[in-house]
């Protein structure tokens, strides 16, 4: 079959649904330019339908109401599909495609944000833990570099697949390099965290390159009417990698976990070690890259697209800043997070302090995965209508409670950890795990709905640096805060008197801190752990900005019409 050509940007324009309150028959000049595409005004918009009554024509399922369009004189309908199922076949094959382009991207970013920090926690400080944080940083800085994205590609391979193509298979080489010395040098007594940090650095640095593009692609691979699904197969890719990455890596790393479930005569060492894993998916990056090159035809672009230089993009992007309700939702983004840094943060590394096992962790994510999936899915279908905002605000009242219910929990905590406890930390997690993808799903389909394809890379990537900033930015500074606010002493019996010698500890919380203490004979107390007051600071911050900036704000913004968020575009040289 040959490739479907590349929708042209009036019709791009035009069959974005917009908000539902700009009325049907918005003028020419809002995005029906020449009359290239037209709603017809006795139909009601698609943004005021609900999913469940939206079925795609020609998919062999009766549909309730369809929107009709005129493209090229001819009546077209475009309807939003129910599920996967009902999808057209190209739109089946687009969402598989995201899907595993997702979870490439969630394999290191899982490493990055999960399994890394686990393993260095048994030997590093708080402190130390933030400094390897930085190495996440390039998801919040990719906007930076978004605009070469977008204005450089070959047109050969495509204009996605020119970045695609040749930073998975960076990736896939690194991971293979990585695989060589990683092991050793986690070995060491105090690993070398920056050796780490910059490493993971570069690795992020990659996959966020890769992100940009998939983005962009996501926004011209599926139909005008589905695009709400693209952030769907966004979190079940991107939840699947970083849950192989995270959980089941953690688990299958474990010599206790291994032996116990998996051998009749103990081991040891794991299952699956970590430069296995890092070989294991290097070889998977270089098989979809090359079947990537060589078999995926990617539509060309439409002729009368922009001829957007780095220049132009620029330029686009600082306009784009410039729109007050843009700025506002900037502000939004990058305080939005600060109320459950904490619990995110620390509060898993505090599970284990309390005598949880890294095995029972990594199950009781395990069983929040589909839990996660089918809230993805719900937040897709949720995220329409009059207030596509709405389930994120909800979450976001979710998450803060969740965070003080979650220091409630570990502080009543005392090892050993028996059966209760566990239950009451898988369903702990289960309703984290929900409130966390509902509001990622829900802002997600919302970028997707008023971001301008015609610079989808940009747009997209604008709006999800700024949102992944505001998760990154305060996570180094609330690491130093439990530090800071913490105090522990090492306690040193004498052997002169009945009162022991009290040594301050500087780092006295990782098991390395607690072997050096232990190697003077003595034995570290915590006095008060920094975790608690940290944890209420930020519960405290983020519900006075939700009150107060957040709600007033997001219900201005979801009531803006589609032709609020695009800029003029700079016409062909």
């Amino acid at each position: 079959m040959p490739p479907r050509k590349k929708p042209s940007r009036q019709r791009l324009r035009s069959s974005l649904p917009p908000s539902p309150s700009t009325p049907s028959s918005s003028k020419k000049s809002n995005g029906n330019a020449g009359g290239m595409l037209r709603r017809d005004p006795a139909t009601p918009l698609m943004a005021d339908k609900d999913l469940g009554d939206l079925l795609e024509s020609g998919s062999g399922v009766k549909g309730k109401e369809k929107e009709k369009i005129e493209l090229g004189g001819k009546s077209h309908e475009a309807v939003e599909a129910d599920g996967f199922g009902s999808m057209g076949k190209r739109d089946r094959e687009a969402m598989i495609l995201l899907v595993v382009l997702y979870l490439l991207q969630g394999v290191p970013t899982g490493l990055a944000f999960g399994s890394i920090p686990f393993l260095l926690k048994s030997r590093l400080s708080y402190s130390q833990i933030g400094l390897f944080t930085l190495s996440t940083y390039p998801y919040s800085l990719k906007l930076l570099w978004s605009p070469i994205v977008d204005a450089w590609f070959s047109p050969r391979l495509g204009r996605r697949k020119s970045w695609i193509v040749p930073v998975q298979a960076v990736v896939g080489a690194m991971m293979w390099w990585m695989s060589g010395w990683v092991e050793e040098a986690m070995a060491e007594e105090v690993p070398d965290v920056r050796r780490f940090t910059w490493t993971f650095f570069l690795l992020i640095f990659f996959a966020a390159t890769q992100d940009i593009a998939v983005d962009g692609w996501a926004l011209t691979l599926l139909s005008p009417p589905n695009l709400s699904y693209a952030s769907t197969a966004q979190t079940i890719g991107l939840n699947t990698g970083y849950f192989l990455s995270f959980t089941v890596f953690l688990a299958f790393n474990s010599v206790e976990f291994s032996n116990k479930y998996f051998r009749s005569t103990p081991l040891d060492y794991p299952l699956i070690t970590l430069s296995g894993y890092l070989r294991f998916f290097a070889v998977t990056f270089i098989v979809v890259t090359a079947w990537l090159a060589f078999f995926k035809k990617e539509d060309p672009p439409a002729e009368d697209d922009p001829d957007m230089d780095i220049r132009k993009v620029y330029s686009v992007m600082y306009n784009i800043v410039k729109l007050k309700h843009v700025q506002s939702f900037i502000i939004l983004h990058l305080v939005a997070k600060i109320g459950f840094q904490a619990n995110d943060a620390v509060t898993s590394l505090k599970l284990l302090e309390r005598g949880l096992s890294k095995e029972d962790l990594a199950l009781a994510v395990l069983i929040d995965f589909p839990v996660q999936i089918v809230g993805g899915w719900l937040a897709a279908r949720w995220s329409t209508g009059a207030r596509p905002l709405r389930p994120w605000l909800a979450a976001f009242a979710g998450r803060l409670v969740y965070a003080v219910v979650a220091a409630l929990v570990v502080k009543a905590i005392a090892p050993p950890v028996g059966t209760a406890v566990f239950v009451g930390v898988v369903a702990m997690t289960l309703v984290g795990g929900f409130t966390s993808t509902i509001q990622f799903v829900g802002i997600s389909a919302f970028h997707t709905q008023i971001a301008d394809p015609l610079i989808g890379g940009t747009y997209m990537t604008l709006l999800n640096t700024v949102s992944n900033l505001g998760g990154t930015w305060p996570r180094y500074f609330v690491l130093k805060a439990v530090d800071y606010f913490s105090v522990a002493t090492c306690h040193v019996p004498s052997t002169s008197s009945n009162d022991d010698i009290l040594i301050h500890a500087e780092e006295c919380v990782s098991d390395h801190g607690k072997h050096v203490c232990a190697e003077l004979g003595g034995t570290c107390v915590t006095e008060r752990d920094g975790y608690y007051a940290t944890s209420a600071l930020c519960v405290l911050l983020g519900t006075a900005i939700l009150v107060f900036f957040i709600l007033p704000t997001a219900r201005k913004l979801e009531r803006l019409p589609a032709s609020a968020w695009r800029v003029k575009l700079p016409e062909r040289l």
